[in-house]
Formats: structure tokens, sequence, C-alpha cells
């Protein structure tokens, strides 16, 4: 190959390059981004109106009318979640929460072996249905300064079967209410 055949292909190599860096060098200033003032983005958050009630929540049925139709091996499920840091069977120990063993109709803080918060122990009666279910939804509630970091459980179907597999934990379980005396079945969940 001579030196003119040569000159012709880097030529056009050299044209091709400068070509692309023209259409680069002017596209960048046909679309250049518009740089901010302050970097980030501007979120606008209204704010809300004081002096204003929220919506009220959605009045949940009665355990009672719950309890009803709840199925304690669907509790034995949700009980899973509690086993973590709670044991079930008879005698069992404490790990870090109480043995469940009984405890619909238990006093409340008597487990031996346990230290229970104070807030508990000041608290003092036995466990009903209807406080299980109140502090099965929110125990930082139910009981100021429990040593229960749980969040809760929001739906109240799952409450009441986990409170009919408690109850059920018992040499003598405690009758639970019946359809028919709950007043109707429970609206799904």
């Amino acid at each position: 190959m001579d030196s003119f055949e040569m000159n012709k292909i880097l030529g056009a190599i050299l044209g091709t390059s400068l070509v692309v860096v023209a259409l680069n060098i002017a596209s960048g200033a046909i679309f250049a981004p518009e740089k901010p003032e302050k970097p980030g983005f501007n979120i606008v958050v209204p704010k809300a109106e004081t002096g204003t009630k929220e919506a009220p929540a959605e009045k949940e049925p009665p355990i009672a009318q719950l309890l009803a139709s709840a199925d304690p091996k669907r509790g034995e499920d949700s009980a899973k979640v509690c086993q973590a840091c709670h044991t079930f069977e008879k005698g069992g120990a404490a790990k870090i929460g109480p043995n469940l063993w009984g405890v619909v109709g238990r006093a409340r803080a008597t487990m031996a072996g346990f230290d229970y918060s104070s807030g508990m122990k000041d608290m003092g009666g036995k466990w009903t249905v209807e406080d299980l279910n109140q502090f099965l939804a929110k125990p930082q509630a139910f009981v100021s300064g429990t040593k229960m970091t749980f969040g809760g459980i929001t739906r109240p179907a799952v409450r009441a079967d986990l409170i009919a597999y408690l109850n059920s934990l018992s040499d003598n379980p405690a009758p639970l209410p019946k359809a028919a005396d709950a007043g109707g079945a429970p609206k799904a969940q």
C-alpha cells in the first residue's frame, strides 16, 4: 500500500472523529441541562391544619363477636411469632417473656421466675379476654412501661384466633361465646 492510500484512510478516520466531536459539542449546547441554584429536589409538603380532627377509625366489632367464629388452629399459626419470646407448654420456663400456658384468667404478673415490668405489676387483676385483646392490639398503650416490645396485632380477627388458642392452653379452658350469644357473625376483616 502506498502512502497516498494510507493518507486517505487516516484522513477519513480523523475527519470522522472531528465530526463526532463537533456533534457532541453541538448537542451539549442544545440539550444542556439547567443547573439548579440549590442542589436537590424541591418537595412541597402541605402543612396539616391545626384544630382539625382526624377521621375516626373504623370501629372494630366486639371481641366476643369475633371469638364466636375464632379458630384456635389459626391462632396456633399466628402464635408462631410469639415463640421467639414465649413458651406455651404446661410448666414451661420463661424466655424473654413469661410462659403463656393458662394465661386467660390468670392473675397478671404472677408467673414465678419472671421479672415483670413495674407497670404490669401495678396493674393487678386477671387477664380477661377483653384485656388480652387490647394488650395484643397495642401492648405499650395498654400497659405503660411494659417490657414487651412487640408492636401489636392490628387485625381483630387474627387477635381473636390467637386468644382462642391461648384459651385452649389450659387444664380448664374458659368457655368462649358462641355465634348466637355474640349477636351474629362478625364482619370479614
